[in-house]
C-alpha cells in the first residue's frame, strides 16, 4: 500500500469505509522492518562436491550481485541511495549493507562518507553507518561435516521509516532466491503523531504478512503464522510442498542413485527442512 504524504497521512481505518486524510505534526516517524531468512538445502554427495557448491554459491550470490538485488529493492519501494559497503569473506559468505533516504539529497547535503552506490577504489575492508532507512544482507554457505547436506541461508534486512514500505519488495526478494524454506518477521515500531498530539501505532492494514505475498507463491508453500497483533509484531512460516529429488541433487542425478540411496537421501533432506522450519532437532535420520 502505498503512503502520499508530505505531513498528512492517509490512514485506511479498521471499518475500511475508505481514506481518511489525518494531518501529522512534523515527520511520519513509523519505523518498518522486513527480515528474511531463506534457506536453499542441496545434497552433495562427496567432500568435493560439497566444496564446489560452496565456490557456486559464492559465485551465484557474490556482493556484486547482492548489491544488485538490494539497489532494486531501493527503488521498487521508492527510496533513494546514500552509501554502499559491500564485502566478499573467505573462506565464504558475502555482506552488503545500504544506507537509503526517502526523498533524495542533493550532493552538498550528503555526508562525505557517502558514495551514493558508486563503488570506486573501494578498500578490501568497508565499515558502513546505518540509519533509520537501511538495507542489509549476509549470506551463509555451509555442510554438514558427515551426512552430505549443504544449506545456503541469506539473512535480509529491509528497515524504513516515512511513506516508503519494505513490503513492496516482498515478492521480488522472495523470487531472487532459491528458496526451500523462508521465515519473515515484520514488524511496526515507534509512533508518529496527528497535529493534535494523538499518538499514531501503524498507518496501514495488516493482520499477516501473507496479505502482501502474491497468490502464486502462496500456493507453492506450506505456512504458518505467529502474530502479535497488540505489539505489532508479525511473523511467518514458509516451507515448499513439492519436493522433486532432483532439484535438490548436486553435481549427481536422482537416476544413477540406487533406490537405496535414493530413500536415505530423501529422509535426511525431508529431516533437514522439517528442523529448520519448526526451529529444533528432531532426532536422528
Amino acid at each position: 500500500m502505498h503512503f502520499t504524504l508530505t505531513n498528512y497521512l492517509d490512514l485506511r481505518r479498521l471499518t475500511l469505509k475508505g481514506y481518511k486524510k489525518i494531518k501529522l505534526h512534523g515527520f511520519n516517524n513509523l519505523t518498518k522492518t522486513l527480515s528474511f531468512n531463506i534457506y536453499d538445502i542441496c545434497y552433495t554427495r562427496s567432500a568435493e562436491d560439497r566444496q564446489k557448491y560452496i565456490e557456486y554459491i559464492d559465485e551465484q550470490y557474490n556482493s556484486e550481485r547482492l548489491t544488485n538485488i538490494l539497489q532494486d529493492v531501493t527503488k521498487m519501494i521508492g527510496a533513494h541511495v546514500l552509501n554502499v559497503a559491500k564485502q566478499d569473506y573467505e573462506p565464504q559468505g558475502a555482506s552488503v549493507t545500504i544506507l537509503i533516504s526517502e526523498e533524495e539529497l542533493p550532493d552538498e547535503a550528503l555526508d562525505a562518507s557517502c558514495n551514493k552506490g558508486v563503488l570506486v577504489n573501494v578498500p578490501q575492508h568497508v565499515v558502513g553507518h546505518l540509519d533509520k532507512s537501511h538495507l542489509t544482507v549476509h549470506t551463509y554457505p555451509e555442510y554438514h561435516p558427515d551426512n552430505g547436506l549443504s544449506t545456503f541461508r541469506v539473512d535480509i534486512d529491509v528497515s524504513t521509516c516515512g511513506q516508503i514500505s519494505p513490503l513492496k519488495a516482498l515478492n521480488y526478494l522472495i523470487d531472487s532466491f532459491d528458496s526451500d524454506i523462508i521465515t519473515i518477521d515484520y514488524r511496526v515500531r515507534g509512533f508518529t503523531r496527528d497535529a493534535t498530539g494523538q499518538k499514531l501505532f501503524i498507518d496501514h492494514n495488516i493482520n499477516s504478512i501473507q496479505n502482501y505475498i502474491a497468490k502464486r507463491t502462496l500456493n507453492k508453500y506450506q505456512l504458518i503464522d505467529v502474530n502479535v497483533y497488540q505489539e505489532n509484531i508479525f511473523h511467518t512460516k514458509m516451507m515448499l510442498k513439492d519436493f522433486e529429488m532432483n532439484n535438490y541433487l548436486f553435481e549427481v542425478n536422482k537416476d544413477d542413485l540406487t533406490p537405496k540411496e535414493q530413500r536415505e537421501i530423501m529422509t535426511k533432506l525431508k529431516k533437514e527442512m522439517t528442523e529448520i522450519y519448526y526451529g529444533r532437532n528432531i532426532g536422528k535420520a
